[in-house]
């Protein structure tokens, strides 16, 4: 699906005093921010395309811009609720002009085009209103090709409603952080939400009487009253040097973003151990495969068995926009296929995405959050300790009431949340 720009004015940089980089007159709403401001007086092509585009994004709540250069052409994609969608194609003649103008104003070196660059690009779209970018380029075949994560994309709401867990689920996952000691992990693949839901959890045990430290590659919500740090590699800055540098601070709460390899959950399983609550994530497919995941990195099964606390899996799966959702037929033999149960299947009918001016024609708005949450009783720790294989995990939490991911999606599709095709897609077995 494409969908054309709309004219709109250009964008100038700030100078360091605050004023235009023409040395005209200042922003009047962006002077101390260090925000590039728009200004009509500049009619450059290239300048206004990127106005253009970056005010599509926002109309669109995109979460991050692709500009990708062909031989003899480029593309712009935006991501909207997780999937790429391109615009309408953009002169060719502009692309090299576009991209120097993003690296201008994210202040990366534009001579530099043989490797990869980072920068950080603020925008004064109007009056009152300045949009964060995370911009980073890599050099392809036919040029370089940018990714501009839109900060401001990130969702606001950091309570633990705003998850979509079930009573019972919430309930467990209340318990777990609010627990004085221990390991809670998140786990899924890249861009299923687990940041966010480390910082619902954060949100929650944020108060005066606690320290809260995070470390992060990079920090991208900023909550005021935790103390983030960004990871540094080049300077030494890893995951475990942090977490151990935390640990001499003082901490209650622990947040790492991620652990990815032995040293790290060295540290977490230990901090975790020793009177700190600890919240991390994992690459694993469900919440039983995160115990062997760090059993494989190399943690003694015994000190993961005495830390480990809670484990939550999760996807995102886009919300049917119920503006023009209509049932969706479907034969009894696949939805009983897909997980319903058959009592479940009378006089009713899934929900399909159809497509309006409200949604753009996309037939989604949104998204929610399907949930497995696992917490770590005493039979599931000494499953741990026997080192038992993730079939065995996945059978004792099934046994103790934890429902599965698929479970959890298709609970979404009988409420009309989502589709049966949305949620197959988010909970399908490799």
């Amino acid at each position: 699906m494409q969908a054309s720009f709309q004219s709109a004015a250009p964008l100038r940089p700030l100078a360091a005093d605050g004023e235009s980089a023409s040395r005209g007159k200042p922003s009047g709403f962006a002077a101390d921010s260090g925000a590039a401001t728009l200004n009509d007086s500049d009619n450059a092509p290239a300048v206004r395309l990127l106005t253009d585009t970056l005010r599509e994004a926002t109309r669109r709540n995109a979460s991050d811009l692709h500009i990708e250069p062909a031989e003899n052409s480029w593309r712009v994609r935006l991501r909207i609720d997780g999937v790429l969608h391109e615009l309408a194609p953009p002169p060719a003649h502009l692309r090299d002009a576009f991209i120097t103008r993003v690296k201008v104003l994210a202040r990366m070196d534009i001579a530099e085009r043989r490797i990869p660059q980072a920068g950080r690009l603020r925008i004064a779209t109007s009056p009152g209103r300045i949009e964060d970018y995370r911009v980073n380029s890599l050099p392809t075949l036919f040029g370089e090709k940018l990714v501009l994560r839109r900060l401001d994309a990130l969702p606001t709401d950091l309570s633990l409603d705003s998850l979509g867990l079930d009573v019972r689920q919430r309930q467990t996952v209340d318990a777990a952080i609010r627990a004085p000691h221990g390991l809670v992990l998140v786990t899924g693949p890249t861009g299923s939400g687990k940041t966010l839901s480390l910082y619902c959890f954060l949100n929650l045990l944020n108060s005066e009487s606690r320290n809260l430290c995070s470390v992060e590659d990079p920090a991208e919500i900023q909550l005021a009253g935790i103390n983030q740090v960004s990871v540094r590699e080049k300077a030494g800055l890893t995951f475990a040097v942090a977490l151990r540098a935390f640990l001499r601070q003082d901490p209650d709460v622990v947040m790492v973003g991620e652990i990815r390899d032995e040293e790290t959950a060295d540290v977490a399983v230990k901090a975790a151990q020793t009177g700190h609550l600890v919240l991390s994530t994992l690459h694993t497919n469900d919440a039983p495969a995160a115990v062997a995941r760090l059993i494989d990195i190399g943690v003694e099964p015994y000190n993961l068995a005495a830390a480990l606390r809670m484990v939550t899996a999760q996807r995102l799966v886009r919300r049917l926009c119920e503006a023009c959702r209509a049932p969706a037929p479907h034969s009894a033999a696949a939805l009983e296929a897909a997980g319903f149960a058959d009592h479940q299947l009378d006089g009713w009918q899934p929900y399909a995405a159809k497509g309006c001016a409200a949604c753009h024609g996309i037939g989604y708005r949104g998204r929610v959050g399907i949930h497995q949450v696992m917490p770590v009783s005493d039979a599931m720790r000494e499953l741990i300790v026997a080192r038992a294989s993730t079939h065995e995990l996945a059978r004792q939490a099934q046994s103790g009431g934890v429902r599965t991911l698929r479970d959890a999606a298709l609970a979404r599709v009988r409420d009309g949340t989502t589709s049966l095709a949305e949620a197959l897609a988010a909970t399908e077995v490799a």
